[in-house]
């Protein structure tokens, strides 16, 4: 075990729950800034608050890399799977309860947040205390991160039509 990597990651839990809740309100608190809304929640739709954690996620990442790179093994891989670990479960609750009760709770959407942030530094710690991995997949995993913050970045603009992506305020896509 190491314990310089589990004190960052425990360090993340805090910075990306905090940071995203935080998130939450920049879009507005920017006058709707629309560089700020790559980042930041535009509406109420679902894939629109997965931003919550990715975007505070890959700011700790570049910060957590500056003072782990020699001792954490498979770096990328490790990101791009926390990022994916809290987008999936943010998504499974949300639509899990939504189905059964039929509505929208806000608790259980910020426990959803939160224990997305938390299962994801933990798979991020196992990653980078575990063997090491070939060095292609890390290579793959930072492209594969990247690629998916531009998704981020690219349906906040032009979302498809598709229900993840439509905000359950407005009926609306996108920038409302």
């Amino acid at each position: 075990m190491s314990k310089e990597i589990y004190k960052w990651e425990i360090i993340g839990m805090v910075f990306i729950i905090l940071v995203g809740s935080f998130f939450h309100f920049i879009f507005e608190l920017s006058g709707e800034n629309l560089i700020i809304a790559g980042i930041a929640p535009v509406n109420e739709s679902v894939w629109e608050h997965l931003k919550l954690g990715y975007w505070p996620l890959v700011f700790f990442s570049l910060i957590e890399y500056r003072f782990i790179k020699d001792e954490a093994k498979n770096l990328g891989i490790a990101k791009l799977l926390a990022a994916l670990t809290i987008i999936a479960t943010i998504i499974v609750i949300f639509y899990s309860y939504t189905a059964i009760i039929g509505e929208e709770i806000l608790f259980i959407d910020i426990l959803s947040f939160i224990l997305g942030v938390i299962f994801g530094q933990i798979v991020s710690y196992k990653l980078m205390s575990s063997s090491k991995l070939p060095q292609w997949t890390n290579m793959l995993s930072w492209i594969l991160f990247v690629g998916l913050g531009f998704l981020f970045i690219l349906f906040t603009f032009y979302p498809p039509k598709l229900p993840i992506f439509k905000d359950g305020v407005t009926g609306g896509y996108g920038i409302v």
